[in-house]
């Protein structure tokens, strides 16, 4: 960190702002420390530091101010309402200004996210702080200045007023991915941190989770998860990729016990890439899963790889992707991807929504080779129907297989759309559905009925291709 005397621009009140009754000022933060977080919601590092944050807000109460700047990489990003949605979805408790147009990025310096600015108690920037896994050094930062002002007697208590705008009431709470089986669909309630179990037409039959969140295994009603996402059905069991927990669960379909099978409940910060006993791996924000001949695939987001979990021999490892984000083909551990967040398993072939190149990728899995089908860069999206480089993607978050058809279906999540593909081409087309989605996070085919979560609306919506009919799913428990 510098110590470099500049102060702090100020923050300009014509931008849009939340979680607060009017505009922050810098000028009135005087005495306490103020933290600039320059993020944008698409970004998974974004959301690893707002952890961090948390928990300095918390230990520093009434001498730090934490302003997030919302800076968006896509389109659909600058859109307060979606911001909204995001800061709700990633329950942010501190102001948060909307920058569409970038204009404090620029004034900031800013290249990249995420980046923390820190100011001290008297209104100069004391450093800048890149990337993620800071906590450590802006907690021992915070508390020296905050004894240096005591000590000179310019210290300022007084804890941020939080003004919320919270969801209207739902029974689903941004639901991240759908699983559907002959006769079951199992729904990742992500907001509510639990698995529900419902018929094709809603009826809940059981809820995996109590609905708050942590990372412990028990029974049906007192286990817990934190965001939950993809989920993989093998034999009699659910398996879950609990993204915010970093780990993998499993749950006993026929006693409905959940269990934690990979994964400590720590954020991975670059260890190890084999483990014999997956139990003991740090993980980095598994976001989906694909099961295919006794190996489930896991899309981990935080670490832009593919890994696997043998479950016949339980040993876990990275399998494709070095780690660096990018969009780069080839051998499966040389080939680069970004924040792969959708899997899909089809003529041995792993299909991966690749949502931060808006790509999707696949894998032969003979092969061990990486290939791109649609994507050509981290800055190249749009909406544009198309074969492969012509097709231009949005954030795509699920992607999966109609075997009926022969067919991904993809939830082109920025665009709030659906898009397919024949399994035997890269070529790209809008499946209007003529009804209106709101960043559909995830999809399943089940013969001729497709499942959309339609995750910002806080819904499930069926489509019954056969009958041509398109409906939100009402959610009805045993006791309505």
């Amino acid at each position: 960190m510098s110590e470099s005397p500049i102060r702090a621009p100020e923050l300009p009140t014509k931008l849009e702002w939340f979680n607060t009754a009017q505009p922050v000022k810098l000028a009135e933060q005087r005495g306490k420390v103020v933290v600039l977080d320059f993020w944008t919601y698409c970004c998974i590092n974004c959301v690893h530091v707002l952890a961090d944050l948390r928990y300095l807000e918390e230990k520093y109460r009434d001498g730090l101010t934490v302003i997030g700047v919302h800076s968006p990489k896509f389109p659909r990003e600058r859109v307060g309402r979606q911001v909204q949605k995001a800061i709700n979805r990633y329950h942010i408790r501190h102001p948060v200004a909307n920058d569409p147009e970038l204009s404090l990025w620029r004034t900031y310096g800013i290249k990249a996210w995420p980046s923390l600015i820190v100011i001290g108690p008297e209104g100069y920037i004391l450093g800048v702080l890149r990337g993620e896994g800071h906590r450590r050094k802006l907690d021992r930062l915070i508390g020296e200045q905050l004894e240096k002002a005591e000590e000179k007697g310019v210290r300022q208590r007084s804890p941020m007023p939080y003004r919320p705008a919270p969801e209207p009431p739902s029974s689903l709470s941004f639901p991240g991915k759908v699983l559907a089986t002959p006769e079951r669909l199992y729904i990742s309630d992500s907001g509510r941190n639990r698995v529900v179990e419902t018929n094709h037409f809603g009826r809940v039959l059981r809820i995996f989770g109590s609905g708050s969140p942590g990372l412990l295994d028990n029974t049906a009603d007192s286990a817990a998860f934190n965001n939950p996402q993809g989920l993989a059905l093998v034999d009699e069991f659910l398996y879950v990729a609990d993204t915010d927990n970093h780990a993998i669960r499993r749950v006993r379909l026929r006693s409905g016990d959940v269990e934690t099978i990979a994964g400590t409940g720590a954020q991975d910060r670059g260890g190890g890439i084999f483990f014999d006993d997956p139990t003991k791996a740090s993980l980095n924000s598994p976001w989906d899963l694909a099961y295919d001949n006794g190996i489930l695939y896991i899309a981990m987001a935080g670490r832009h790889q593919i890994w696997r979990l043998h479950l016949t021999n339980n040993t876990l490892g990275a399998y494709a992707g070095s780690g660096r984000e990018g969009i780069s083909d080839g051998p499966a551990a040389q080939a680069s991807f970004a924040q792969p967040s959708g899997l899909a398993v089809a003529d041995e072939r792993l299909f991966v929504a690749d949502s931060e190149t808006s790509a999707i990728r696949q894998v032969r899995l003979p092969f061990n080779t990486v290939g791109t089908l649609v994507g050509t860069g981290l800055f190249e999206f749009g909406d544009a129907d198309g074969a492969g480089r012509a097709a231009r993607l949005q954030h795509p978050l699920g992607i999966t297989v109609d075997a009926k058809r022969k067919r991904l279906w993809i939830a082109d999540t920025y665009n709030c759309k659906i898009k397919t593909m024949p399994l035997k081409s890269n070529s790209v087309s809008t499946f209007n559905i003529g009804y209106p989605l709101d960043e559909p996070g995830g999809l399943a085919v089940q013969g001729d009925v497709a499942f959309v979560a339609n995750t910002n609306a806080h819904e499930i919506v069926r489509i019954d291709l056969a009958a041509k009919k398109v409906e939100a799913m009402e959610i009805v428990t045993l006791d309505d």
